[in-house]
């Protein structure tokens, strides 16, 4: 079964878990609640959902939100329901073309993969409406098809645009997430400056944007596909108007926005990731918050220390960039 950490994903946190950790119990020790507000695939969270702890995640994105809920949220489940459901799904074969296969078959997939994901797409949302599945269900099916088309996609690693040449010959497997009961956890779908004023928690882990590329644009695929609403597309690149889920970090007045979220967040210790790329890359790439701004910002709360370590860039072009460091900028909130 795909583990959390299984997936192809900007930003994805996987090789600096351990270096978050050392930071938490060099600095805090032991803690009962943690808030990943830009939690994307989840992998900071889950990290710490243990029997005790009460993880709150949240992202701005559906599909990232209902994969939260597949990987951490109490719902029940029926395991063996959802195993017969993965080999029927491994047994389809579809002729009939579908919203999926119009729109994105012989472009991010082949057609006869994109059939089949469209097909069974349809049917997940056919079960769900006939209470044949439950929401957890649902939410577990949608997250195994968008972590099993992810081996097969023809991209370089997210969906802003696809591999222009022939595509290779690889079947779709449909291959269950890891299926896990958890306790306490809160899952949220919202804007995390509007978020960040109705909750609370002892740690707040920060993992915004970088940079103007909005994930909306890299993931655009995904997010249609969680939906499920068949929307008009344009462009080569099949895209959908994602207007109203924009990050405000990705635009001119990130700084603004990390302000207010500072301000208005109410908690015992943050933890801010945000790596040196500064004027590393092209324009795009840059990042859009200064260091200046980020430790006037933290400061006027409490006790700043930064830690850093290097890290490997995801990098979908040929560039390579020396000296990348992830730092973590850390906050005893006074």
């Amino acid at each position: 079964m795909f583990t959390i950490s299984q997936r192809r994903y900007l930003g994805n946190k996987t090789n600096l878990l351990h270096f978050i950790k050392n930071i938490i119990q060099q600095e805090i020790g032991s803690f009962y609640s943690f808030c990943d507000i830009f939690a994307g695939t989840g992998v900071v969270g889950e990290y710490f959902n243990k029997e005790n702890n009460k993880i709150i995640s949240n992202d701005l994105l559906y599909h990232n939100y209902i994969a939260l809920k597949a990987f951490l949220d109490s719902e029940s489940f029926d395991k063996k329901k959802l195993l017969e459901l993965a080999k029927y799904f491994n047994h389809l074969k579809v002729k009939e073309e579908n919203y999926f296969s119009i729109h994105f078959g012989d472009r991010y997939f082949s057609v006869e993969n994109a059939k089949k994901i469209g097909f069974i797409r349809e049917k997940i949302r056919e079960l769900f409406l006939e209470n044949s599945i439950n929401r957890k269900e649902k939410d577990i099916l949608i997250t195994s098809l968008i972590y099993s088309i992810d081996k097969i996609a023809n991209t370089v690693g997210h969906y802003d645009a696809y591999i222009k040449k022939e595509i290779p010959k690889k079947e779709l497997h449909f291959q269950l997430i890891e299926l896990k009961k958890n306790y306490n956890n809160e899952i949220y779908n919202q804007d995390a400056n509007i978020l960040v004023r109705d909750i609370e928690c002892d740690i707040l882990y920060l993992d915004p944007p970088y940079n103007s590329r909005q994930y909306s644009d890299a993931y655009h695929l995904l997010e249609n596909l969680a939906l499920w609403q068949k929307p008009k597309l344009q462009g080569v690149a099949k895209k959908f108007d994602r207007t109203h889920i924009k990050s405000e970090y990705c635009k001119v007045n990130a700084t603004k926005a990390f302000e207010d979220l500072i301000v208005n967040a109410k908690t015992k210790y943050i933890l801010l990731s945000y790596n040196n790329m500064a004027n590393k890359g092209n324009t795009r790439s840059n990042a859009r918050m200064s260091d200046d701004d980020i430790i006037e910002i933290l400061s006027k709360r409490g006790e700043l220390k930064i830690f850093e370590t290097d890290f490997k860039e995801f990098n979908s072009g040929k560039k390579k960039r020396e000296d990348n460091k992830e730092r973590i900028f850390f906050l005893k909130v006074t």
